[in-house]
């Protein structure tokens, strides 16, 4: 049995980048971990009620994936530039110290959104074999919506070299995307059905596949 952690800036980052494999993983009697970065706060402006909803939406999926803990450290949502990056190291450290995960997934160091690239360097600096021995595979997902957008002159772009068959699971991913209201949209959105789909379809065709998600592995130890 492998121990997965996965780590989303925010929620939805994990059912889009990386949710057909989280629910195989289930499905084949995986230990899953969801660790979310950041949160909404009142002082940032946003209403209790969408809070309460957000909260209410983490519940919903949580339930869906069946995850063994969810780990919420509620830095502020679209701010991490203005966290102390050890406090944010600090807290991601005591929950791959307590779980001790084999498999982590990350989101990708280019994407054009700075939550995700600040949650890859927060969480890249727990995964050295010296201090948490028990990681074994380290994987990059990609996220419709921000790695696609890239636009960083030194990226030389998302080229994946691990691929996870999603078939079975395609369908339950996207109803689990539905869970989130307000963050679908109607294609060409990056955030729809028909995209996440093409997505998916796209990357199975690659191993010859109905559906597939795409990873960069990063490190994997055996």
């Amino acid at each position: 049995m492998s121990i997965v952690l996965v780590v989303a800036p925010h929620p939805d980052d994990e059912t889009l980048g990386c949710g057909g494999a989280l629910l195989r993983h289930k499905a084949e009697g995986d230990e899953v971990h969801w660790l979310i970065m950041t949160s909404m706060h009142e002082s940032q402006g946003y209403a209790l009620s969408k809070i309460d909803a957000r909260s209410k939406e983490i519940a919903a999926v949580t339930e869906q994936y069946k995850f063994d803990a969810v780990h919420e450290l509620n830095f502020p949502t679209t701010e991490l530039d203005t966290c102390a990056r050890g406090e944010m190291i600090a807290a991601v450290a005591k929950v791959v110290t307590n779980i001790e995960p084999t498999i982590v997934y990350l989101p990708y160091r280019k994407d054009i959104h700075s939550d995700h690239q600040i949650t890859f360097d927060v969480a890249a600096a727990c995964t050295k074999s010296f201090r948490y021995p028990s990681i074994k595979s380290v994987r990059v997902y990609e996220t419709l919506s921000e790695t696609e957008h890239s636009i960083s002159p030194d990226d030389s772009g998302f080229r994946p070299n691990l691929f996870v068959d999603i078939s079975a699971y395609l369908d339950q991913k996207i109803e689990i995307m539905r869970l989130y209201q307000g963050e679908m949209g109607d294609a060409p959105f990056p955030r729809s059905q028909e995209v996440i789909e093409a997505q998916a379809r796209y990357r199975g065709s690659v191993i010859g596949c109905n559906a597939a998600e795409a990873f960069m592995l990063l490190r994997e130890i055996i």
